[in-house]
């Protein structure tokens, strides 16, 4: 006798966030066994695997890929003790993958027979939801890049280098002259040019992050920025003198640490930084939650450093080190970039000098942006003269909800960090 097992959205992944079916890892028909992953969500902050709530047989797909969702919404049923459909009509997990990307406008790797499809099939289990989606969208097998990671892992970096797949001379002429026919019925006075082009179908996360940061900038907090510069000669002879056994206790020292040690110092001099504006009161937070914007190959995400008030130096570095480290391999949970109160984004590190206005991360009151450092010329004075130094400096903005607080308090905050940074305290 066989029963029926619901498979539901998680209400706790997906609770506050907008979420939609990525990609089902298994067809109806296929056999399931209990925990196994058998669907991925993305929600508009990361990317998640629902396991499989039983063993038995997928027998109805409710949501299909793309499908919005939200918390608890039934996704789909597994027949539980029962025998799996063999019939030539249902679609295995590799064939479904090669038709999905063929939709997409890639023509999957030549090949790929069915071995190598359910080779396929197989190893998603055991790669991260970010090397799984470049897979996807490149047409490739898992089983036709070599993975460089622990234990013969794939990576990101991996599936990035692999060069096999290359745009098709008739597929790019077919795009052109579709956009080329487009843009002469819509704009006959204008000339478009035949380039070639391809798609890129936007993800959740790209398309939240577009609608927050318009919502943000236009429509919810009129935003002023102000800007100091920092000097970080005290910062770096302190790494320089500590980097080492900071490593040795499995902490890397990166200069993103300081800037939260220094944020948090400034944090207590303004406290009104580290809050959101209702229509009643201004929410000032006693913790300070401070997410840290982090650029990966898929997109940005801001993994939530938790209670910095509470941590030293070596504390903030360990923690920075596991959150970086999870997102850049896909491991984020929602509950790490949930719960933010404050944001820092160190734009400097791709060679950035100054960007400004940021838009800050709704519904917070202000975001710390970090620019390139670099050695500058500057002027010092010295018993009663003038002279020229060289000193490692780089640029820092505040980007303040004007709302919330005024421009002396935002300066005051910056004022507070960059002395933090200087001084020899450290």
């Amino acid at each position: 006798m066989s029963s029926e097992v619901e498979i539901r959205a998680p209400a706790e992944q997906t609770e506050g966030t907008r979420s939609q079916i990525l990609r089902w890892l298994k067809s109806v028909g296929d056999a399931v066994t209990e925990n196994e992953p058998l669907i991925e969500i993305e929600t508009d902050k990361v990317t998640v695997e629902v396991a499989s709530p039983g063993s038995g047989t997928l027998r109805e797909i409710l949501k299909q890929e793309q499908d919005e969702i939200g918390p608890g919404d039934l996704l789909g049923r597994i027949e539980a003790n029962g025998t799996a459909s063999m019939d030539a009509g249902v679609v295995k997990p590799g064939v479904a993958s090669a038709t999905s990307t063929s939709a997409r406008g890639v023509t999957p790797a030549s090949g790929a027979g069915s071995t190598s499809a359910e080779a396929s099939a197989t190893d998603a289990r055991v790669l991260s939801p970010a090397v799984r989606r470049l897979l996807a969208e490149r047409g490739l097998d898992a089983s036709e890049v070599r993975g460089t990671g622990q234990g013969g892992r794939i990576t990101v970096e991996d599936v990035l280098g692999y060069d096999a797949v290359t745009t098709s001379p008739t597929v790019g002429a077919t795009l052109a002259a579709s956009d080329t026919s487009l843009g002469s019925a819509r704009h006959a006075d204008v000339a478009i040019s035949a380039a070639s082009a391809h798609r890129i179908p936007h993800t959740a996360i790209r398309k939240r992050i577009a609608e927050h940061m318009v919502q943000s900038l236009l429509h919810t907090a009129p935003h002023v920025t102000t800007v100091f510069e920092a000097d970080l000669t005290a910062v770096l002879e302190h790494r320089q003198r500590n980097k080492d056994d900071f490593a040795r206790r499995g902490a890397p020292l990166t200069l993103t640490a300081y800037f939260l040690q220094a944020t948090a110092a400034a944090i207590r001099a303004v406290p009104e930084v580290n809050s959101r504006w209702t229509d009643s009161a201004l929410e000032v937070f006693d913790s300070m939650h401070i997410g840290v914007a982090t650029a990966l190959e898929t997109g940005l995400v801001v993994p939530v450093l938790r209670d910095v008030q509470s941590r030293d130096l070596f504390e903030t570095a360990q923690g920075l080190e596991d959150l970086v480290s999870r997102a850049r391999e896909g491991r984020l949970s929602p509950a790490d970039v949930r719960g933010g109160t404050f944001t820092i984004s160190n734009h400097g590190v791709s060679g950035s000098l100054v960007a400004t206005p940021i838009i800050i991360n709704q519904p917070q009151s202000a975001i710390l942006g970090v620019g390139k450092l670099e050695k500058r010329p500057i002027v010092v004075s010295e018993n009663a003269e003038d002279r020229i130094v060289i000193r490692p400096r780089c640029y820092v903005t505040l980007t303040i909800d004007h709302r919330v607080m005024d421009g002396h308090q935002a300066n005051r905050f910056l004022q507070t960090f960059v002395e933090w940074l200087a001084t020899s305290h450290l």
